[in-house]
């Protein structure tokens, strides 16, 4: 008996080593494309001693309590509505299984990594480390290479395919960088100057609307240009003044190198809105991000200008966010990933407390986003949710889609292009809108299906209702499982814009979304000056008894992909939402 026993100890001590180098070298493909993505060309192999900053991205074990809490606390209709998450009550959701931790860190050792020179998120489920080319490529069972964006000459390390051993696949939700090709630079900002439409350097209504608390009627300039007073107007929040301006804060979030300035803003308030006049916002400068004032970014200034004047004085907070800079061949100092949402959520989340309001205006094609890396940053958007911020992100300038529209998975099918992150369930969606009495949906308003999130259960009803009306139209075009956007929208056409000192009319969806950011901002010092927690994830409210608070558009259009797209109609629509906001009905729904 004794001998037997001796001889199964030898064999499992001859056996465990090759089974478990083996176990290292089954490798399955994690993600691929079938093409270099459109608008990167390939320069050149990335050497072997290039060093980069690697995350890892495990399987949060509890994700569907946390996705479950999201939806719990941001449903007026149930009982846990308004007891937002702590940030430690979030990361103990999203805290990976042990076995997926002892697992990496097994596979990080086979390969030379030494676990005590990593460094994990707050709830462990990302893990960042430094490792050269050489390294990676053994892990990932990949080769990477330089690439070169086509309009910006950015270039970047990138692969375009990875693999993990098999073992890994239910532990490890994504890896980067890897096949993501979206960096700063080459991301869709959804706003662009106006040439041939009108710009005012002063606003005849301010005064009005200052010593009135509201206006009858909309003027009729609003439709060919827009400022603070046509907004403040238009969306009914004129007659309120913040209250709860110690606690409730408004973040902007800036990409590409875009800086507001602070002169500018000044030239903006005394223009369009003088009893505003001196205030000003905060700058935070995230992974190396810039604020140079000598150089005024349209869109930051768009943003934090629009912000600014229909939320005061409530304080903004201006996120800028940087990168590394271009690749250099010879190079062997440490570059971060470059890959911009990432970078912004995994700083914003780990600060103890975060702004009751958040505004985005970037964006990229869906399906240029592996959908790995798409699921990873939508979830983190849902830990932000869940701690009581409302999150919401302009839906793209490009209607149904630009250019062509051909898929990228080698078919070359006609399809309609949904947006990233707008298409994310967990963030409010925010197409435009222009002229008033009535506002018509405008015609680059992006807005369309997901190709890789389903329809959430709150805005079920709402979407079939559409697709109802809607028939055949497209069916072969779009995904009508899938979520449907945008939730909600805004002006968005020729906005008054100071850059550099003068004005400029501004077109986009980048105007729309801090523009109902604002409305969300008064709304949400109405509940905290009340006593009660901030509206959190909007979503579940609007589809519900928010709608009554919104104005619904029922006109216009968003063409793209050699199509008329989309139409508004009653009721909910993938070109205007459910609609643009009335604070004060809306105020009185709370």
């Amino acid at each position: 008996m004794l001998r037997s026993l001796v001889l199964v100890l030898a064999a499992a001590s001859v056996w465990a080593k090759p089974l478990l180098e083996k176990r290292w070298d089954d490798l399955e493909v994690k993600h691929a494309w079938v093409e270099t993505p459109r608008g990167w060309t390939y320069t050149q192999a990335a050497p072997a001693e290039h060093k980069m900053e690697m995350r890892i991205g495990l399987k949060q074990n509890r994700l569907d309590d946390l996705i479950n809490s999201l939806y719990q606390v941001s449903d007026p209709a149930h009982e846990r509505y308004g007891q937002h998450l702590s940030k430690e009550q979030v990361e103990e959701l999203v805290k990976p299984h042990p076995d997926s931790v002892d697992l990496v860190e097994q596979w990080l050792e086979h390969h030379g990594i030494q676990v005590a020179d990593t460094h994990r998120s707050g709830g462990g489920d990302w893990v960042k480390l430094i490792v050269t080319v050489d390294q990676a490529e053994r892990m990932l069972g990949t080769k990477y290479n330089v690439y070169q964006h086509e309009s910006t000459s950015e270039t970047v390390v990138r692969t375009l395919s990875y693999s993990l051993p098999s073992v890994l696949h239910a532990h490890i939700q994504v890896i980067t960088p890897t096949t993501y090709f979206g960096t700063i630079k080459s991301m869709k900002a959804t706003s662009f100057r106006e040439t041939g439409l009108p710009t005012v350097d002063k606003d005849d209504f301010q005064n009005e609307l200052a010593s009135l608390g509201s206006l009858a009627t909309v003027p009729s300039s609003c439709s060919s240009t827009i400022t603070p007073s046509c907004l403040r107007a238009l969306y009914n929040t004129s007659s309120y003044t913040p209250q709860a301006t110690s606690t409730n804060q408004l973040g902007v979030a800036g990409y590409l190198g875009e800086y507001a300035t602070h002169s500018d803003l000044q030239t903006f308030l005394q223009k369009f809105r003088s009893d505003a006049a001196g205030a000003d916002f905060t700058v935070v400068q995230v992974n190396g991000g810039g604020n140079d004032q000598s150089n005024p970014g349209t869109e930051a200034n768009l943003d934090i200008q629009y912000t600014e004047s229909i939320s005061y004085p409530t304080p903004n907070i201006y996120y800028s966010t940087g990168g590394s800079p271009p690749y250099i061949s010879d190079s062997e100092t440490t570059s971060n990933t470059n890959e911009p949402y990432l970078d912004w959520l995994n700083y914003i989340l780990n600060q103890t407390s975060v702004p009751q309001t958040f505004t985005t205006s970037y964006g990229d094609d869906e399906q240029t986003v592996p959908i790995d890396y798409a699921t990873s940053v939508c979830n983190l958007y849902a830990q932000l949710g869940a701690r009581g911020s409302s999150i919401l992100f302009s839906s793209g300038d490009f209607g149904v889609g630009g250019g062509q529209c051909t898929s990228n998975d080698g078919t070359d099918t006609v399809k309609f292009q949904p947006i990233f992150p707008a298409s994310c369930p967990y963030v409010t969606s925010v197409g435009g809108t222009y002229k008033v009495n009535p506002e018509v949906a405008v015609d680059f308003s992006s807005g369309g299906f997901s190709n890789y999130f389903a329809r959430p259960s709150y805005q079920s009803s709402a979407v079939s209702t559409f697709l109802t009306s809607l028939g055949s139209s497209y069916s072969d075009m779009y995904n009508s499982s899938g979520r449907g956007f945008p939730d909600v929208s805004a002006q968005g056409r020729n906005f008054q814009v100071v850059i550099d000192g003068s004005t400029s009319g501004v077109s986009g969806t980048s105007a729309s979304s801090p523009t109902f950011a604002g409305v969300v901002t008064l709304l949400n010092d109405y509940r905290i000056a009340s006593g009660k927690a901030p509206l959190g994830f909007l979503n579940p409210w609007l589809y519900g008894t928010g709608v009554d608070g919104l104005n619904d558009i029922t006109s216009g259009s968003n063409p793209g992909c050699d199509t008329d797209g989309f139409t508004a109609r009653a009721g909910w629509d993938p070109v205007t939402g459910l609609g643009t906001p009335d604070f004060g009905k809306l105020q009185a729904l709370l």
